[in-house]
């Protein structure tokens, strides 16, 4: 008997081992390709946030008509995403993806084209629009790869696309705008948007060759690899809930709970997202370049604090605590930020605190929902509390562009989304921990 025990532990672990070095496979196979897109997702999301120092000038628009025209984004999103998900679900990543990513390259680039609030808003909208569904989808594609004890940590890797964005492309946008202004007789802003845009369309169209919609589909995995992976995907469906109908999840208490965490974990980091350059702009900083340059400081921390903190919550497999300290953090970097707002150094050591807490919040917070969610359930219950945080992204910026316009000052705006993470904080608290700690 003993003996037999022995062996069971001792194949347990050799099981875990392979897994380990299956999973890093899987991972470099499928991650590096989909952080570039959600770089290019994410440049052309904010890259307006840079236009605005241009934009404003040449069209006459009041900081007002700029945050609905950065909110009004999101409306576009929450309206289409549900349905872009649970197609994803139907038809496989690879059609939904390519179509999504060529299709938001060509309004993003039709941007250049703007003359006034209206058209503005419109292709705002329309981004929005074809955009939706591309997050949440790839949430939903990584369910399939990963079960939710390892979930975490890989969101967090995918995650890191959004300061490594800002990393890349506030110096970008800088160097653009400056560089390019009346170039051909295109303004800066223009520019920027036409060269920004051609990535997503190149790699719309890579998305073909590049991901499998399954593991069953995969070349570069053997028989046996694809075997282990189902089965272990398999075993992580028996403590999930799939429901019969979109409405009996909308009746699901915590599928609502979750949209309300989502909520203030979108209100934190969209507001930081589009007025990161302006706050850092009201610190005394003239060069475009050079905001550009100091923007890149607050995302290089947020990469650090999402990988380091993502990966000891998947260690411990502890979600609740790893995502109320960020979330207070971020709150507490935001308040201080706008309080040594006179001090350009303390002022970005600060917006650092923040974004490094507010922006680890979005990848912990998606393993909340899939650890209880699954298949039809999990492509709609994603897409849903995603569409629902939409809001929040579409009113932060427009509610901190009216405050700015009434105050003249981003201060109270910094203040108004310092209060989401307060609120979220207490949210999770109220999470049973049994349900989400996998």
């Amino acid at each position: 008997m003993h003996k037999t025990v022995t062996d069971t532990f001792a194949a347990g672990s050799l099981a875990a081992t392979n897994d380990d070095g299956l999973y890093r496979k899987v991972a470099w196979r499928l991650m590096p390709f989909l952080m570039l897109c959600y770089v290019a997702a994410f440049l052309d999301r904010v890259n307006v946030g840079f236009a605005k120092f241009q934009m404003l000038d040449d069209l006459k628009f009041s900081q007002t008509v700029y945050g609905f025209g950065a909110g009004i984004f999101f409306l576009g999103y929450f309206l289409f995403e549900v349905p872009s998900n649970v197609l994803m679900h139907r038809i496989g990543a690879k059609k939904t993806l390519a179509r999504i990513m060529i299709l938001w390259g060509l309004i993003s680039a039709s941007m250049a084209l703007t003359q006034n609030a209206t058209q503005f808003y419109i292709l705002r909208f329309l981004l929005g629009a074809a955009e939706a569904g591309f997050y949440p989808g790839i949430i939903l594609y990584l369910t399939y790869w990963f079960p939710a004890n390892r979930r975490g940590q890989i969101i967090a890797v995918f995650m890191t696309a959004v300061p490594i964005a800002g990393i890349l492309g506030g110096p970008l946008s800088g160097w653009i705008m400056e560089s390019f202004h009346t170039t051909h007789g295109l303004a800066g802003w223009q520019w920027m948007f036409l060269i920004e845009a051609i990535p997503s369309i190149m790699l719309g169209i890579a998305v073909i060759w590049c991901l499998d919609d399954r593991i069953s589909d995969a070349k570069w995995l053997n028989r046996e690899q694809k075997t282990r992976l189902i089965s272990n995907i398999e075993a992580d469906k028996q403590s999930k809930v799939e429901h019969v109908s979109i409405i009996s999840l909308f009746k699901d208490r915590r599928v609502v709970h979750m949209a309300l965490i989502c909520y203030c974990t979108v209100s934190s980091l969209s507001g930081l997202a589009f007025w990161l350059p302006t706050v850092i702009k009201s610190t005394g900083v003239v060069s475009l370049l050079d905001v550009g340059l100091l923007t890149a400081i607050p995302n290089a921390a947020a990469v650090i604090s999402m990988i380091l903190v993502c990966r000891h919550s998947d260690a411990v497999r502890e979600r609740r605590w790893h995502l109320i300290i960020p979330f207070l953090v971020g709150g507490t970097g935001l308040v201080l930020s706008t309080i040594f707002g006179h001090n350009p150094a303390l002022a970005i050591t600060m917006l650092s605190i923040a974004a490094a807490g507010c922006m680890v919040c979005s990848p912990l917070f998606w393993s909340l929902p899939t650890a209880f969610l699954d298949g039809r359930s999990a492509a709609a219950g994603i897409a849903a509390i995603n569409a629902f945080a939409g809001l929040a992204a579409f009113m932060s910026p427009y509610i901190i562009g009216w405050i700015k316009d009434a105050t003249g000052s981003t201060d109270w705006g910094m203040y108004f989304l310092a209060s989401f993470t307060v609120i979220g904080a207490v949210l999770v608290y109220l999470v049973p921990k049994d349900m989400v700690n996998k």
